[in-house]
């Protein structure tokens, strides 16, 4: 009696290639090392600035995106909305120790679809990265829930560009100039700022709108 044909296994589905960004090198390579156990997983590049993401993700064909959100070069949230234009195919999960409302409003805003603490157990963040691979969103729910009590943000376009200027340690001079204003606009545009955060300066309204995550 003839023997019956072997059936040929399937082939293995290839791991997610991951690129991981944080300006932590430690951090980063903990969260590598702990990535690759998992035999689905594979994090193809690791970039310390968020100006070198794009590149990466280019060159390693990644299909997920893991970004810290404060990083030289750029931020996450820049980073997911550039990845948004130029890579729409690499999803974006934000990872972050900053549990500040307005972040998460906006990195759904610049295309990521996940969100979660970057204290979360790894296996809640190799579940997030499998999620968002797989089409789906994945969002920290006590994150959501803070987010979703804060509200929006206050302050209008403009008024962030000018507080987020002068964060950054622009005189008002610099700030009008950059942005095309008169210094007197600049001025209104800060008392604003000032007034909607409830602070009692400049400074105090920056800090505010740092803590909340509207800049």
């Amino acid at each position: 009696m003839p023997e019956p044909h072997a059936i040929p296994p399937s082939p293995a589905t290839p791991p997610v290639r991951i690129v991981l960004a944080d300006d932590e090198h430690l951090v980063r390579g903990a969260i590598a090392a702990l990535l690759g156990l998992e035999e689905d997983l594979e994090v193809v590049a690791e970039v310390g600035r968020g100006d070198q993401v794009a590149a990466a993700v280019t060159a390693h064909r990644a299909d997920i995106a893991v970004l810290d959100i404060e990083m030289p070069g750029a931020t996450g949230l820049d980073v997911a909305a550039e990845l948004k234009r130029a890579a729409p195919d690499c999803g974006v999960l934000i990872l972050t120790s900053f549990g500040r409302p307005g972040y998460l409003r906006r990195a759904l805003a610049a295309g990521a679809r996940g969100f979660l603490a970057k204290d979360a157990p790894v296996e809640q963040l190799a579940g997030a990265i499998r999620k968002v691979h797989a089409g789906g969103r994945y969002i920290d729910t006590e994150l959501a829930a803070t987010a979703m009590t804060a509200g929006e943000s206050p302050l209008t376009d403009r008024e962030t560009d000018v507080l987020r200027a002068a964060a950054e340690g622009a005189s008002v001079a610099d700030i009008a100039r950059d942005l095309h204003l008169s210094e007197g606009t600049v001025r209104n545009y800060l008392s604003a700022a000032i007034g909607k955060t409830g602070a009692a300066n400049r400074m105090t309204a920056i800090h505010t709108a740092r803590e909340m995550g509207w800049l």
